[in-house]
C-alpha cells in the first residue's frame, strides 16, 4: 500500500508534467496501463505514476475489460487501486467489480470469483445493493444467462456467509423470477446460516419457499430442518415432514433418524422411539456410532444395563468403533448407578483401544467412586489425571469435597478447598453448600452457619440448597422466626422454596412438638402449588405418633395412597411403633403383613415393638 510520501510524489509529478496526461485520451491511457501490466506487471506503474494522474472509471473499465490483460493481472491492478490510499478517488466502482468478475468467470477462476463477489457486497467505500448489482450485470451481460445464473448463485452464498439474509432472499426471489436454476447446495448454505444465527422463523420460511419453488431437496437440508423442528419441540411435525419427503424419493439417513429418536427420548416417548427404530429397519438404514450411543445411553440411564450391554456387543461386532464420547457417556451412567466395577472395566478397555480419556471421562469415574465412598481410589484417579497433563477442574474438586463430606472426612474436604483456591479456582455456591452440609452432619452447626452467612461477603450468591441448609440449622436451634425469615429472603431474591425446603421446616416444627405450625405450613405449601410428598407425610405420621395421637397418624397414613404417595420403611415403622405403644397389636401386626407384602424389610425396632404390643394393655 502506498504511503503518504506516494501522494507527495504524485503531486510533484503533476507540477512537473501538468499537461502530459491531458494530451492523451482515455483509450490511450488505458492502452499504456494495459501494456505496462502485460509486460512488467504492477511495479512499473508504482515507479511511473504519471499514467494514473487522470485515472477515472472509464479508464479502469477499459483496462479490466481488455482481453489482452490476463485476469490475474487485472486482479492485481484492481487490488492496487482498491487498497492504495493515495488513489482513494480512483477506487473501482460497481461496474469495475462486475467486469472483473466476468473475466474470472470466463477463465473459470471460481475461487477468485467468489472472493471478488465477497469484496463487492462488503465494499466499505460504496453502497452495493442487490438491485444495483443485478442492474449492472443485466445491462452489460444480458445475453449471457449462464454468467448471470452463476453470479446469482455466488451472491446467494456470499450474502449467506456474511449474514446478509434480506439480500440473500432477494437474490433467491430474482433467480426464481428469471427462471434460473437454483442450486440446492447454495440454499443449504443459507439454511445453515439462518439456523446458526437463530433466525428460526426465516429458516423455516425459506425451506418452505425451497419446496414451493421446486428446488431439489437433499437429505442434508431435510436433516437440518428436522433438527430445527425438534429443537422447537415440534417433533411430530418433523416426523411428518420426513415421511412426506420420503414419499418424494428423499430417503432419510441415519442422522435424520437419530435426531428424531433423540427428541422422542428427551420427551420419554418410548413407543415413538421404537417406531423410529422400526422405520430404520424397514428402510434398510443401518445404525451408525451416534445411533448406538443414543440407544445405549437411553438404556443405561433407565437402568437397563443388560440391554445396553447387548447393544454395545452388537455395535462392536458390526465393526463400529466406539469413540471417546461414547465411552464417557457409558462410564457416566454405569458410575451413577453404582456399577463401579463395570465403569472401571470400560475405562481400561477405552485406553486399550488407544482412546485418550479427557476431563469429562475422569470426572464421571471420580464422581462414581466418590458416591461409592471409595475416596482413596478417587484420589488416585485425580493424581493419574494430573500426571497425564489433564488438570482437575472445579467440578472435580467439588465432587471430591462432596465425597469427603459424606464420609465425615471434613478436614480432608477443607484441605482440598485450600488446594483448589491455590490452583486459581474460587469456591462457588456448591463448594460452600457441600462443606456446610458436611459440618452439619458432624453437628458443627455454628461453623456451618457462619460459613453460609459469610458466603455473600465473598461474592457468592446463595442458592436453594444453601438456603435450605441454613433453615435446617435454625430449626435445630429452635429459632423458627429466623427460619421463616430465610424463606421470605429467598423469595425476595428470586429463589422459590421447593418441597425439600418446606419439609425441612415442617420436620423442624414436628421435632419441637409444634404440630399445629407444621400443618399450617403444609397448607401454605399446597396453596403455593407445592404438593406434599412421602417425606412430608412420614414426618407428620411420626409427629402424631410421638404426640400419642395415633388416630390422627392413621388418618395421614391412609391418605398417602389416595394421593399417589408410596409408604416406605420409615413410614410403616413409625406407624407400627405408634400402634404398638398403645397396645393395638392386631392393627400393628396387620401393618407388618402389609409391609412385608410391599417388599419392605423391617428392622429390629419393629420386631421389638410388635412383641411389646402383646404385653401392653390397650386403653
Amino acid at each position: 500500500m502506498a504511503s503518504s510520501s506516494s501522494q507527495n510524489v504524485f503531486n510533484t509529478l503533476r507540477k512537473v508534467f501538468p499537461s502530459y496526461s491531458i494530451s492523451l485520451t482515455n483509450q490511450e491511457i488505458a492502452e499504456k496501463i494495459a501494456k505496462t501490466l502485460i509486460n512488467g506487471g504492477l511495479k512499473p506503474l508504482e515507479t511511473t505514476p504519471y499514467l494514473l494522474f487522470n485515472l477515472n472509471s472509464q479508464i479502469t473499465q477499459l483496462v479490466l475489460s481488455n482481453p489482452r490483460v490476463p485476469p490475474h493481472s487485472g486482479l492485481i491492478f484492481f487490488n492496487f487501486l482498491r487498497r492504495n490510499q493515495s488513489l482513494a478517488s480512483y477506487r473501482p466502482d460497481l461496474q469495475a467489480h462486475v467486469t472483473l468478475i466476468y473475466r474470472l468467470y470466463e477463465a473459470r477462476k471460481f475461487a477468485q470469483l467468489k472472493n471478488m463477489v465477497n469484496c463487492m457486497v462488503t465494499c466499505d467505500y460504496f453502497r452495493c445493493s442487490v438491485s444495483g448489482i443485478v442492474a449492472s450485470f443485466e445491462d452489460g451481460y444480458k445475453n449471457n444467462s449462464k454468467f448471470a445464473e452463476k453470479l446469482c448463485d455466488m451472491l446467494l452464498r456470499v450474502y449467506a456467509d456474511n449474514r446478509m439474509f434480506d439480500e440473500a432472499l432477494c437474490v433467491f426471489h430474482y433467480m426464481d423470477q428469471k427462471g434460473f436454476e437454483i442450486e440446492e447446495r447454495s440454499c443449504f448454505v443459507l439454511l445453515l446460516a439462518l439456523k446458526k444465527s437463530d433466525r428460526m422463523d426465516s429458516f423455516f420460511g425459506f425451506f418452505d419457499r425451497m419446496v414451493q419453488k421446486g428446488v431439489e431437496i437433499t437429505v442434508y437440508s431435510l436433516t437440518v430442518v428436522i433438527d430445527g423442528l425438534c429443537k422447537r419441540r415440534e417433533v411430530e411435525k418433523a416426523k411428518a415432514l420426513m415421511c412426506k419427503l420420503a414419499g418424494r424419493g428423499i430417503k432419510p439417513n441415519a442422522f435424520a433418524y437419530n435426531t428424531l429418536m433423540n427428541a422422542y427420548i428427551e420427551r420419554n416417548n418410548f413407543e415413538a422411539v421404537h417406531e423410529i427404530l422400526s422405520l430404520m429397519d424397514k428402510n434398510h438404514v443401518g445404525y451408525n456410532a451416534t445411533t448406538y450411543t443414543i440407544l445405549i445411553q437411553w438404556y443405561a440411564s433407565s437402568g437397563k444395563f443388560e440391554e445396553a450391554e447387548r447393544l454395545f456387543e452388537e455395535m462392536c461386532n458390526r465393526g463400529i468403533e466406539p469413540d471417546i464420547h461414547f465411552y464417557t457417556s457409558f462410564i457416566n451412567w454405569t458410575s451413577k448407578f453404582g456399577k463401579m466395577k463395570r465403569a472401571l472395566e470400560l475405562f481400561d478397555e477405552m485406553t486399550e483401544r488407544g482412546l485418550v480419556p479427557n476431563a469429562y471421562t475422569y470426572g464421571a469415574l471420580i464422581n462414581g467412586l466418590c458416591k461409592a465412598g471409595q475416596m482413596e481410589a478417587a484420589g488416585m484417579l485425580v493424581n493419574e489425571m494430573q500426571s497425564k497433563g489433564i488438570d482437575a477442574n472445579q467440578v472435580v474438586f467439588n465432587t471430591l469435597m462432596d465425597g469427603y463430606c459424606k464420609k465425615g472426612m471434613i478436614n480432608d474436604a477443607l484441605r482440598l478447598q485450600i488446594v483448589m483456591e491455590e490452583k486459581g479456582f474460587k469456591p462457588d455456591v456448591f463448594s460452600f453448600s457441600t462443606i456446610a452440609s458436611g459440618l452439619c452432619r458432624l453437628n458443627r452447626n455454628n461453623e456451618a452457619k457462619t460459613l453460609l452467612l459469610t458466603m455473600a461477603e465473598r461474592g457468592v450468591a446463595p442458592n436453594l440448597v444453601s438456603f435450605t441448609t441454613l433453615i435446617d440449622i435454625y430449626c435445630k436451634e429452635g429459632n423458627f422466626v429466623e427460619a421463616k425469615r430465610i424463606i421470605q429472603d429467598m423469595e425476595k431474591k428470586g429463589e422459590k422454596p421447593n418441597i425439600v425446603t418446606y419439609n425441612t421446616l415442617i420436620d423442624g416444627y414436628i421435632k419441637q412438638r409444634k404440630m399445629k405450625e407444621a400443618y399450617k405450613l403444609k397448607d401454605e405449601m399446597e396453596d403455593k402449588g407445592i404438593m406434599p410428598d412421602s417425606y412430608t407425610y412420614t414426618s407428620l405420621v411420626h409427629g402424631e405418633c410421638v404426640a400419642e395421637k395415633v388416630d390422627e397418624a392413621l388418618k395421614m397414613f391412609n391418605e398417602m395412597p389416595r394421593r399417589g404417595l408410596t409408604r416406605n420403611v420409615v413410614t410403616y415403622t413409625a406407624m407400627i411403633l405408634g400402634l404398638s405403644k398403645e397396645g393395638r397389636a392386631d392393627e400393628a401386626f396387620n401393618l407388618y403383613d402389609d409391609m412385608i407384602k410391599a417388599g419392605l424389610t423391617p428392622d429390629d425396632r419393629v420386631y421389638s415393638s410388635l412383641v411389646s404390643s402383646l404385653h401392653t394393655t390397650k386403653p
